[in-house]
C-alpha cells in the first residue's frame, strides 16, 4: 500500500493499533552525491522502511542571507541558514527524477518535501503525497499552493500552539485535501525529556477523524522512543536516515541508520504479536484451560433417584464440563434420573 492509501484508508477515528507507515528520511545526507543518495534508498529498502524521503530546496528560496542557525552548533558548525542550505542544493529536478526511478526498482516509495512552488511543481509529477515541513506550518499562501493539487498532505507541527495547527488544518479542510499531522519537536536534536509524546494523544483527541503520527528527532538509541510512539497511536513514523551516525553535519549524528531500523521494525514486529487480537473471545490455545479450569456443579453428597435436588445437595468444582454454575437456578428443584453419587460432576442426562 503507497502512502496516499494508507492515509485515505486510516483517516478515521479508529483507536485500533496499526502498523505504522515508515518513513526514512534522508533529507540531504545523500550530500549531493548520486551514489549516496542511491545507497540510502538501498539501506532503507532492506532495513523495512515504507518510504524514503529527501528535501529540495534552494538555498535563495528558503532563507535570507543572514538567517541564524537553530541546531546544536557543537555538531554543525555553520552559522547561518543559507550557508549550509547553499552546501546541500545541489540536487533538482532531473536528479530527483533519477531517485524516484531507483526508488522504484529497490521497491520503496520515494518522497521529497519540496520548500518552494517551483520544487513542489515538479515533486507533483513524482509523489502520491505532499510533506510539509513544521517550518512552514504557517506558510498559508504555500499551504494552499500545496493544497491545490488535490494530494493527500502530511504535515509536521513542531514548535506549534495548538491554535496555529487548527488555523492550518481549517486551510487544508478548505480544499478537501486528505490530511495525517505528525507530532514533532523542533529540536536538533531533542532530548529525551523534551520528546513529549503524549502530544500524539492530544492531537488524536483534537484531531479525531485525521492520522496522526510521529517525526522524531532524538538519539536513536535503542529506538523506545519510536516504539512508544508507536503504541501511544503513531500511525506514520517519521527519521532522519543516515548511512553513518559517525559524519559530522546536522543530520547524521540524531539520524538512524540501516541496523536501527531493522532492530525497529523487529520491536513493531513483537509489539504486533504482544498487542495481537482486540476481540475479546477465547484463543483457541485456551480451550483446555476454559473447560479444565472453570467450574461445574458438583453433588455434595450422594442424591438418590427420583429425589428434587435442593441447594445443600450440590456445589460447585472443577472441571467445567459439566453444568454451568450459571443454571443453578435451573438445577435446583428438578428430580435425579438416576443415583448421583457425591463428587459427581453433574450434567442435564442425570435430571429429570
Amino acid at each position: 500500500m503507497n502512502l496516499a492509501d494508507f492515509i485515505i484508508s486510516h483517516n478515521t477515528s479508529d483507536d485500533s493499533f496499526v502498523e505504522p507507515f515508515i518513513i526514512a528520511e534522508a533529507g540531504v545526507n545523500h550530500e549531493c552525491s548520486m551514489e549516496l543518495a542511491q545507497r540510502l534508498i538501498d539501506d532503507a529498502a532492506f532495513a523495512g522502511a515504507n518510504a524514503i524521503k529527501f528535501q529540495t530546496y534552494k538555498a535563495s528560496t528558503i532563507a535570507s542571507v543572514n538567517s541564524p542557525a537553530y541546531w546544536d552548533l557543537s555538531k554543525e558548525k555553520t552559522e547561518s541558514q543559507y550557508k549550509l542550505f547553499k552546501k546541500y542544493d545541489k540536487f533538482w529536478k532531473p536528479e530527483f527524477e533519477q531517485l524516484k526511478k531507483y526508488c522504484e526498482g529497490a521497491g520503496i516509495e520515494f518522497l521529497s518535501t519540496p520548500f518552494d512552488i517551483e520544487s513542489a511543481q515538479f515533486l507533483n509529477d513524482l509523489m502520491s503525497v505532499f510533506k510539509i515541513s513544521s517550518s512552514d506550518l504557517n506558510n498559508k499562501p504555500f499551504i494552499e499552493h500545496i493544497c491545490s493539487y488535490g494530494k493527500p498532505i502530511i504535515l509536521s507541527t513542531g514548535a506549534s500552539f495548538m491554535w496555529e495547527i487548527e488555523q492550518s488544518v481549517e486551510w487544508i479542510s478548505n480544499y478537501g485535501n486528505p490530511l495525517a499531522l505528525l507530532h514533532c519537536i523542533l529540536n536538533y536534536p531533542t532530548e529525551d525529556e523534551n520528546a513529549n509524546l503524549a502530544m500524539i494523544k492530544t492531537l488524536r483527541n483534537f484531531f479525531p477523524s485525521n492520522i496522526i503520527g510521529y517525526s522524531d528527532h532524538t538519539l536513536p538509541k535503542d529506538m523506545k522512543v519510536l516504539e512508544l510512539a508507536a503504541l501511544l497511536g503513531a500511525k506514520i513514523i517519521e527519521k532522519h536516515f543516515t548511512y553513518d551516525k559517525s559524519l559530522p553535519g546536522n543530520d547524521h549524528y540524531h539520524a538512524m541508520d540501516k541496523n536501527d531500523l531493522i532492530q525497529f521494525c523487529k520491536r513493531i514486529n513483537k509489539l504486533n504479536e504482544l498487542l495481537g487480537q482486540e476481540e475479546k473471545k477465547p484463543l483457541l490455545t485456551e480451550e483446555i484451560s476454559r473447560t479444565n479450569a472453570r467450574r461445574s456443579l458438583v453433588a455434595t453428597r450422594l442424591i438418590k433417584a427420583g429425589n428434587k435436588i435442593d441447594h445443600e445437595d450440590i456445589t460447585w468444582k472443577r472441571p467445567g464440563n459439566g453444568i454451568s454454575p450459571v443454571d443453578i437456578e435451573k438445577v435446583v428443584g428438578k428430580k435425579t434420573r438416576e443415583d448421583i453419587q457425591s463428587d459427581s460432576v453433574l450434567s442435564w442426562d442425570m435430571l429429570i
